[in-house]
């Protein structure tokens, strides 16, 4: 395992992600279920935003079967987070997506992790391919590793 943080030069896509005040616990950083929020968001701004993503009327969704996340240095409110994605492995049905988080002006990420689309049709849930716009899409954010 590599040591030494991933920076910004990795990610292929950014999504800048506001902290909240109630996003903080009890031991005044960002809480642990909070950062598979910014994963989720990032990911999902990113369909919305190329076009491949009706939340509403899209027949095919994907839905998250497998997340991690490595936490490495605190986010407190009121830090800007950027999050940096990128896909790691993009199968028939399924992409595995890479996430970082950067806090501020960081070029070294705070966190990292992935989750995982499986793709299914919206009404039967019965897996399907991937379609195409978005395999196209996620060409784009590919890995160059």
């Amino acid at each position: 395992m590599n040591d030494s943080p991933e920076t910004r030069a990795n990610y292929r896509q950014f999504c800048a992600i506001s902290t909240r005040w109630m996003d903080n616990d009890v031991y005044g950083h960002v809480n642990n279920v909070v950062y598979y929020s910014f994963f989720d968001t990032a990911v999902n701004q990113w369909l919305i935003e190329r076009g491949v993503l009706d939340v509403a009327n899209s027949a095919s969704i994907g839905l998250v079967v497998e997340t991690q996340c490595r936490y490495i240095a605190p986010i407190t409110f009121p830090d800007r987070v950027t999050a940096g994605i990128r896909a790691a492995h993009i199968g028939r049905s399924s992409v595995r997506y890479e996430i970082g988080l950067f806090r501020n002006d960081e070029d070294a990420v705070v966190a990292s992790g992935h989750f995982v689309h499986v793709y299914v049709d919206r009404q039967t849930r019965h897996t399907t391919p991937i379609p195409e716009d978005v395999r196209t899409a996620l060409r784009d954010i590919a890995s160059q590793r």
